[in-house]
């Protein structure tokens, strides 16, 4: 009876520790830059709606965006961007899954800042390539912010520069990732 009584008391509050190591934004923001060294202008977007979910309990993370939710300073590098670069009509959307592989080095019932390594897949313009990166998960008051910096080359996504602008558009992208997750409520 006692041991029924403990079984029942787990399976009524699983779901709740479950949704509990969960975390969740829709406002994370990815900053883009593409800028060659002799481009004399930049080549720079920002995306403000990324969603972005982390399990605290495994290190699971995705996120996910529309293409056309970058936004540029000059409407036609967005219209170049969209239309003849990344072709958001056919590939509208970029996604990363992974995971946190140092994960268990994160406390997440404690404020602090801890230094982890996300590796998982990018899925870009059709084409889906691993990736690996430093990045920084904060802890503070129960929220999480995590950040992370990395590069894609352009060419390994199948995404072509026209010689025509070669010497403004570099090869490499870097990517800046940025969200404050708080607590998934179900």
């Amino acid at each position: 009876m006692k041991n029924s009584f403990l079984l029942l008391l787990l399976l009524t509050l699983s779901p709740i520790l479950v949704s509990a190591q969960k975390y969740f934004t829709k406002s994370g923001r990815i900053d883009f830059s593409a800028t060659a060294p002799s481009s004399p202008e930049k080549i720079e977007a920002v995306h403000k709606t990324v969603t972005c979910v982390l399990d605290a309990a495994t290190g699971q993370l995705q996120f996910s965006l529309l293409i056309q939710g970058f936004t540029f300073e000059r409407a036609l590098m967005q219209e170049h961007f969209n239309e003849n670069y990344m072709e958001s009509g056919k590939f509208p959307k970029a996604e990363f899954k992974g995971a946190i592989t140092n994960n268990t080095a994160v406390n997440y019932s404690k404020d602090g800042d801890y230094t982890v390594t996300v590796k998982g897949k990018l899925t870009l313009h059709g084409e889906a390539r691993e990736v690996e990166t430093t990045g920084k998960i904060a802890i503070k008051g129960g929220k999480i912010s995590a950040s992370a910096n990395f590069s894609a080359v352009l060419s390994e996504y199948k995404i072509e520069v026209p010689a025509l602008v070669s010497d403004k558009v570099s090869k490499t992208a870097t990517i800046k990732v940025a969200c404050s997750l708080e607590p998934l409520k179900s």
